[in-house]
């Protein structure tokens, strides 16, 4: 098995530091139930759970375990107004994964570039 598809080393490279910085948000936004929470954020502003799980069929319980997978992936926050809780989305940590995604899709433009370059040869 190379480092490269080791599970155990993959995360040790240290030419991606910026990589290991967007996995907790990748994984965070891989559950259907989480990005269906952000999504509800992203359009309603600061929510509660009570409104988060209006309509569905998720309890409250679950919403409170996914908000805390996407509060520590920093993609939300919460806030008190007096005894209640809201959670609002916090997008500068999906701006960090976007710029990952930017640096990839470079990087595939060059390589592509590359081969291309060297297949016309």
């Amino acid at each position: 098995m190379s480092p490269r598809t080791n599970p155990t080393t993959r995360n040790a490279n240290p030419k991606h530091p910026w990589l290991r910085k967007a996995v907790p948000v990748f994984a965070a936004l891989g559950d259907e139930t989480r990005l269906r929470i952000v999504a509800l954020l992203c359009a309603g502003g600061a929510l509660s759970i009570a409104q988060l799980t209006a309509d569905t069929d998720i309890t409250r319980q679950a919403v409170t375990k996914h908000l805390q997978v996407l509060a520590d992936a920093g993609l939300v926050r919460d806030i008190r107004q007096g005894r209640e809780r809201l959670w609002e989305f916090e997008p500068s940590r999906l701006d960090e994964a976007r710029r990952s995604l930017d640096t990839i899709a470079q990087q595939w433009d060059q390589a592509l570039s590359r081969l291309k370059a060297s297949l016309e040869k």
